[in-house]
């Protein structure tokens, strides 16, 4: 069973840095694939943050509004991605969710088939 648990989230001020991360278990696969971050503000469309690819070739994709401010990294070894998060604006505030298992369309939920339950993420003006 594929199981992706989200943790890292919290609240901060304006200006502050979070770093969420993701554990995987239970996925095996014999191509290359996206990992991913989105984000679900209240009232607001789910929205694809930054994905990562795990062959080689290929740069990070980033939303234009977290372009310079976050970075998105995995840990092969411990199954894990993470999620930099620096320069935190309110707007930055909502579940933030990963996703694995997309091979196109990097930013785009309905491509990955796997979810976490999400970590909430708050930035105080």
């Amino acid at each position: 069973q594929v199981q992706l648990v989200e943790s890292g989230g919290g609240s901060v001020q304006t200006g502050g840095s979070l770093r969420p991360s993701c554990a995987v278990s239970g996925f095996t696969a014999v191509f290359d694939f996206y990992m991913a971050w989105f984000r679900r503000a209240p009232g607001k469309e789910r929205e694809g943050v930054a994905a990562v690819y795990t062959g080689k070739g290929r740069l990070p994709d980033y939303a234009a509004s977290v372009q310079g401010r976050f970075t998105i990294s995995r840990d092969a070894a411990k199954n894990t991605l993470y999620l930099q998060m620096n320069s935190l604006i309110p707007e930055d505030s909502g579940v933030y969710y990963c996703a694995i298992g997309a091979t196109t369309y990097s930013l785009v939920g309905a491509a990955y088939p796997y979810w976490g339950q999400g970590t909430q993420v708050t930035v105080a003006s």
